[in-house]
């Protein structure tokens, strides 16, 4: 791995140019036959347009490439060789290929996710890098997939037998075949659009066709029966697939997985979700974020926007995770679902991709803090720096600590999606309209705006430092706006454009605007002040998280009582991660005692370098994105008091 991780570092190296583009709003030029039809405040930069400078961020995606590259093209094709056919006998690679484990295995009903997820990592990591090597290790997969759709002969791929999808049109027990599915359509739809790879677009509309065959004829009763199993963001795919060809069967597709019972209640402005599966909910929104892009629905919009707000408002923790054991729960009982199994990670995945689209819709600083808030305290802090693992949870019970993945013997949902979003930090940074750039993340990065010929250099060590500057370079004088994020979080800005302070109108929660001619050399340099808050438990004000700017900060609490193999997952176990024992000691000094008017008496700075400080009781805290491998506690029991009135 070390080895790998050395030849991912001078591939990172290189610049490179993609001619493929994302998902979202703004780029599919020249890919896409049906337009989006609706007008928008702010659209995306292509993923190529974008490089990360040294960094946090640049490290996990460098810790995420080393990992895909080590799985072997023949590995992720084995299931579907065995499966077609494709092979008899030893030549099918049991003497050759070590088989991949957990939902992976060659007896596990989900198995092939793992392909879909990397198909779309190896072509969003070739489009964040330029390197060769993630586009080679595409093309080698799509071509294996193709050799396996010629042998089934309908257009069918999957790595498990058509008889899933049988179970799943009867009615009868299966573990969700359209998501795995999903998986697959998504990553072949990636590998065509950021790769460029025209096989993988040739091999999805076949896969198209073959579903358009299996379930146009059947009637409306078995539609909303088969709807009701788990089926991912498949019909997000399908209308992808339909604005790729201007096909209407792929319309119709997308469609015939619109789920009445889910989706028909948000239009009505409801906002009781019960105790839904929270993944399975929030892919069947961002279909609808898509139809209204493709299609005008003004109720697609509404309830996407709706959804959005009510997850945020309602059913959010303060690292901006949600879920308990996957699930909803009555946010009246918020605190008493501080437990183990808290945040899966592939909610908050799906909640930053439904971010970016309304954020194209509306320009919204309040959905921008909300990307910043999930992706430094969720997503960063995913992966352990140790070993590139990721975890399925975030644990919010205080005293637990992250549980890893294993190499190639879990490859769990979380560990799919957690591919694509390391190697995919660049796509949030910087959107762009007619008139400018919108900066929205403070993260170290090159930004080239080709078509007005600017080049912006971010420089910050942000959050350790409260200051971030922007150097611009121009192919000539160019006049443009820049709209820098004014977040919530932030005391009064400062900003200077070459060393000269500018007056700031604007206030928190929006975006203050600097309309020049651009020259070479050109500098804004920004500092946001940060200060700590404590974020509360709607039911409960004693409970609470603590945070610097929006860096939710937990404190350390050691490795008593943490039993081997912990913190990395058993895979001897079934699904561990969802009935970990965590072995909490009794007596975790999880009680913080808070000076309102003057939180500097509660916690002290231990160097102006890093984020860590110490409580008055000795307790050490970080930021939680770099709390690994011991237990920590984020929702803390706090002892409101004012110390400095006793002085």
């Amino acid at each position: 791995m070390k080895k790998i991780a050395g030849m991912m570092l001078a591939c990172l190296a290189g610049w490179g140019g993609v001619c493929a583009q994302s998902v979202y709003p703004g780029q599919f030029e020249g890919k896409f036959k049906v337009e989006n039809s609706v007008p928008m405040a702010a659209e995306c930069f292509d993923l190529s347009d974008v490089r990360l400078l040294p960094s946090r961020f640049r490290e996990n995606m460098e810790r995420d490439s080393a990992w895909m590259v080590s799985i072997e093209v023949n590995q992720l094709l084995h299931s579907f060789r065995t499966t077609a056919g494709v092979y008899t006998g030893r030549e099918g690679g049991y003497m050759t290929v070590k088989k991949l484990g957990g939902w992976e295995s060659l007896d596990c009903e989900l198995r092939g996710h793992i392909t879909g997820h990397l198909l779309s990592a190896y072509s969003l990591m070739y489009a964040a890098t330029g390197s060769e090597v993630f586009r080679l290790k595409g093309n080698s997969l799509v071509s294996g997939l193709a050799e396996v759709q010629q042998t089934n002969g309908n257009g069918y791929l999957s790595a498990y037998p058509e008889e899933l999808i049988n179970r799943n049109i009867r009615g009868t027990s299966v573990w969700a075949p359209w998501y795995t599915l999903h998986k697959i359509f998504s990553g072949l739809i990636d590998q065509y659009l950021y790769a460029d790879n025209r096989q993988a677009l040739d091999v999805v509309k076949r896969m198209g066709d073959w579903a358009y065959a299996k379930l146009k004829p059947l009637s409306e009763e078995t539609r909303r029966k088969m709807i009701r199993n788990e089926f991912g963001g498949v019909n997000e795919s399908f209308y992808n697939l339909y604005a790729l060809t201007g096909d209407e069967r792929y319309r119709w597709l997308a469609r015939f997985f619109y789920h009445d019972e889910v989706i028909d209640p948000l239009k009505e402005g409801c906002d009781e979700l019960g105790t839904k599966h929270t993944n399975t909910f929030i892919p069947k929104v961002l279909a609808e974020a898509r139809n209204y892009e493709l299609d005008g629905s003004e109720e697609s919009r509404s309830l996407s926007k709706f959804f959005w707000n009510t997850m945020i408002d309602r059913h959010t923790f303060a690292p901006g995770c949600s879920s308990d054991k996957e699930h909803y729960f009555d946010p009246a009982q918020f605190s008493k679902h501080l437990s183990g199994y808290t945040g899966e990670t592939c909610c908050t995945y799906n909640m930053l991709k439904l971010s970016r689209h309304l954020f194209c819709w509306d320009a919204s600083s309040r959905v921008a803090d909300y990307y910043e808030r999930a992706l430094y305290n969720h997503i960063l802090g995913q992966q352990d720096p140790a070993t590139g693992m990721v975890a399925y949870f975030l644990p919010l019970l205080s005293g637990s600590h992250k549980v890893y993945s294993t190499p190639d013997r879990s490859f769990w949902c979380c560990v799919g999606s957690g591919f694509e979003s390391h190697a995919k930090y660049a796509e949030g940074i910087y959107y762009h309209n007619e008139e400018g750039v919108f900066v929205n993340l403070f993260i170290p990065s090159v930004l080239h705006w080709r078509e007005k010929g600017i080049t912006l250099r971010q420089e910050t060590c942000f959050p350790e430092s409260e200051t971030t500057s922007l150097i611009v370079s121009v192919d000539s004088p160019t006049r443009a706006k820049l709209f820098l994020r004014y977040p919530l979080w932030s005391g009064k800005v400062e900003v200077k454009v070459n060393g000269k302070r500018i007056k700031v109108g604007q206030k928190p929660g929006s975006y203050i605007t600097l309309d020049k001619e651009w020259r070479e050399g050109d500098c804004v340099e920004v500092t946001y002040p940060m200060h700590f808050s404590l974020e509360t438990t709607p039911d409960d004000s004693s409970r609470a998280a603590l945070l610097y700017g929006p860096i939710v900060l937990a404190g350390e609490l050691g490795t008593e009582g943490m039993q081997a193999p912990a913190p990395d997952s058993d895979p001897l176990k079934y699904n561990d991660y969802y009935t970990y024992n965590y072995h909490i000691p009794e007596g975790l000094p999880v009680s913080l005692k808070w000076d309102e008017k003057h939180p500097e008496n509660s916690v002290k700075r231990i160097s102006d370098s890093t984020l860590r400080f110490c409580t008055a009781d000795g307790v050490t805290i970080s930021p939680l994105y770099d709390v690994h491998r011991q237990r920590y506690v984020v929702y803390w029991n706090v002892e409101l008091k004012t110390y400095s009135d006793e002085k």
